[in-house]
């Protein structure tokens, strides 16, 4: 393999990576790697993608915000883009960024601020009402958690004082106060009920409630520190829009200090790095902003977070426990992925018993043995990362862990799928129990089908009751094939509440578009990103059966490595079989027929505010479908500024630049007939 085919097909396996763990993260609540893992995975994708721009995946995560939804909430799209932070995480990185801040202005102060570990949402007021409380989703779109957010002591419904804006989105976090969480968790345990693993999972469990009296139950706070589309007043600074938010009733936070110089910043780092521990609620750092906001307007964005705002992250918290065991998972392509089983040990708020070791080269280097005392280090997640063993606590005792040569689920020999593969697979990937278990469950995933109620637990009743032998049987359940399993029945024996929801959760995902379909279908290396791309190129699973490895490859973003993966996964029969039972159950096998021609091929838009037939997503798939690119700021490439309702600072930053604005009956004529079929009338 040479040596830029070993680059590619690390960022993809990063881009996987990472993926799969926002997924976890955000959606699920229930991330699996530490924090500073995260973080390690990113940094290295970054590296390697500015070191190889020419390999750059369009659509590669470090160009987003991230982030996902819960299956019961509504999606609402937020005004401006609800971004995140890149991070520091030493002094030299803090320098680095500082004085490329210095070069831009140097007539500016800087508002530091901790970092609160909880829920990001937005609060939108007009006219002074709160009208809706959003989550940050995916930076654009989020969902609608109003009357849960309304049971937050100290949350106002109507703000109060003077000079108060006809529209504002007040940015804070929702969190769960360190006090009161082992309370919540002993009242959990009495009841029978599984922990919180953290305080932040805590406050998004508990925000994340059907049933709004729940989330009233619970001691959620929240922090406003931050303001996003604002009409009808303005601030010259950061700490004049704090001290406003304050006024106007909002719950903000004292934790925060303007300093002219760096002096100051890093004295601010260092007093919270002491006393994290005295603070009401778990913070991982400090944020470091631009008080000015005509130079933070000058400063910019990228496409995922302002360059005038960064994160210092501190250093994860360390402990020493010991390790008991090494395990292995079975994933959903096979994958075996060793973990440390230790001693349970309490770090950062939680308990911890499991640490993922990645793969049998990572035990190696590492020099781990079975029985050592091990550094282990969390940032606030549920499972950690071992740092190595403490080699002078060893007693003789301690041995080497070896991969197993046999799948734990299926007994079938394990081997290393391609050349250059460290991690080892169960080729079994019709039989294995684990196998089919993890994909079923990930078909009913957000990131797949979304089918309410086939989670964990349902995956594993429906195949350890023999009620279907693969994903390929799953359209085709009935309440009486459902009945011979304990979990979809009631102690009487009659049908559970939950058969009919699967039922028709089935049912609405036949509607699900084609590419979703071809995430659910589990083909290593193709998640949401490689799907729609192949959706818009072939546009059914026919044409993509027929393609071979050169054409898939042509795609963009795809490349040798998911091509040959795409081309090996319809060459097995049985893999065709699934596709066939889906197609007779009558899934969308074929994507939605394109517009008649590439309207906007060549043409540059950026979509902001409300509009009332797109959501941002909608507006977004509507634009590249049509050979458009959509952007995510405005600038001198724009060619078209698409303006909702209250579309905020991106129609000022247009008029600037010249650049034309149209409504939502513009774009719509926009979509059907290209530049030619706006009039001046469609035009703002």
């Amino acid at each position: 393999m040479t040596k830029e085919k070993e680059v590619r097909h690390r960022m993809a396996e990063l881009i996987e990576l990472i993926r799969e763990h926002q997924y976890r993260y955000y959606v699920e609540d229930k991330p699996i790697i530490s924090d500073a893992q995260f973080d390690e995975f990113w940094r290295e994708l970054k590296e390697l993608e500015n070191k190889n721009p020419h390999l750059m995946d369009p659509n590669s995560p470090t160009l987003d915000v991230g982030g996902g939804f819960a299956t019961h909430f509504i999606q609402s799209d937020h005004i401006e883009k609800m971004m995140s932070l890149d991070n520091v995480f030493d002094d030299e990185e803090l320098t680095q960024w500082m004085d490329r801040i210095e070069k831009e202005s140097s007539d500016h102060t800087w508002l530091c601020e901790v970092k609160v570990d909880g829920l990001a949402i937005n609060l939108i007021y007009q006219s002074g009402n709160l009208i809706k409380a959003l989550t940050r989703g995916n930076g654009a779109t989020g969902e609608d958690v109003t009357l849960n957010v309304l049971t937050i002591k100290g949350v106002p419904r109507r703000l109060i004082g003077k000079n108060i804006p006809e529209l504002i989105e007040v940015r804070g976090e929702v969190y769960f106060p360190v006090k009161s969480f082992d309370s919540l968790n002993e009242s959990l345990e009495e009841l029978g009920k599984s922990p919180f693993a953290n305080p932040r999972n805590a406050a998004a469990g508990s925000l994340r409630q059907k049933d709004p009296r729940v989330s009233a139950s619970r001691s959620l706070a929240l922090v406003v520190h931050g303001v996003g589309a604002l009409t009808g007043v303005e601030f010259e600074k950061l700490d004049d829009a704090y001290h406003a938010l304050s006024d106007w009733g909002l719950p903000t936070s004292t934790r925060y200090r303007v300093f002219d110089k760096a002096e100051g910043v890093r004295e601010f780092i260092e007093f919270y790095r002491v006393n994290r521990d005295n603070v009401e609620h778990e913070i991982d750092g400090v944020v470091i902003k631009v008080n000015e906001r005509q130079i933070q307007n000058q400063i910019g964005y990228t496409s995922r977070a302002p360059k005038w705002a960064i994160a210092y992250k501190y250093p994860p918290e360390e402990v020493i426990t010991k390790l008991l065991d090494i395990r292995v998972s079975v994933g959903r392509t096979g994958r075996i992925t060793p973990f440390g089983f230790m001693e349970p040990v309490k770090v950062a708020g939680s308990t911890i018993t499991n640490a993922t070791l990645h793969n049998a080269e990572e035990i190696l280097r590492k020099g781990i043995l079975i029985g050592d005392r091990v550094l282990i280090r969390k940032a606030g997640d549920v499972i950690p990362e071992i740092l190595g063993p403490v080699l002078d606590q060893r007693d003789g005792s301690e041995y080497a862990f070896s991969m197993p040569e046999r799948c734990p689920e299926c007994d079938t020999p394990l081997r290393a799928m391609s050349e250059g593969d460290v991690d080892i697979r169960c080729p079994n990937t019709r039989e294995c129990p684990a196998q089919l278990r993890e994909r079923l469950y990930y078909i009913g995933s957000r990131s797949a089908l979304d089918i309410d109620i086939l989670g964990y637990e349902a995956a594993q009743a429906l195949l350890t009751s023999s009620i279907i032998k693969d994903e390929g049987d799953l359209f085709q359940l009935t309440a009486d094939k459902l009945s011979k399993s304990e979990f979809f029945r009631k102690k009487d024996g009659l049908p559970a509440a939950n058969v009919e929801k699967l039922l028709k959760a089935l049912e609405k995902a036949k509607s699900q578009p084609f590419w979703r379909v071809l995430v659910a279908l589990s083909i290593r290396h193709v998640g949401p990103t490689a799907a729609q791309a192949l959706a818009r190129k072939f546009r059914s699973i026919d044409a993509m059966i027929e393609a071979d490895v050169e054409e898939l490859a042509e795609i963009d973003g795809l490349g040798e490595t998911i091509a040959r993966s795409i081309r090996d996964w319809f060459n097995e029969s049985w893999h065709r079989e699934i596709i066939e039972k889906w197609r007779s159950a009558g899934l969308t096998l074929v994507a939605e027929a394109s517009s008649e021609s590439e309207t906007l091929r060549g043409l540059t838009l950026v979509v902001t505010g409300s509009m009332t037939n797109f959501s941002r997503d909608d507006a977004t798939e509507a634009i590249t479908q049509r050979g458009g690119k959509a952007a995510s700021s405005v600038s001198k490439k724009t060619d078209y500024l698409v303006a909702g309702s209250a579309p905020g600072s991106k129609a000022k930053r247009a008029e600037e630049l010249g650049v034309t604005i149209i409504d939502e009956e513009g774009f719509t004529r926009l979509l059907e007939g290209g530049p030619a079929a706006i009039s001046q009338d469609a035009e703002r």
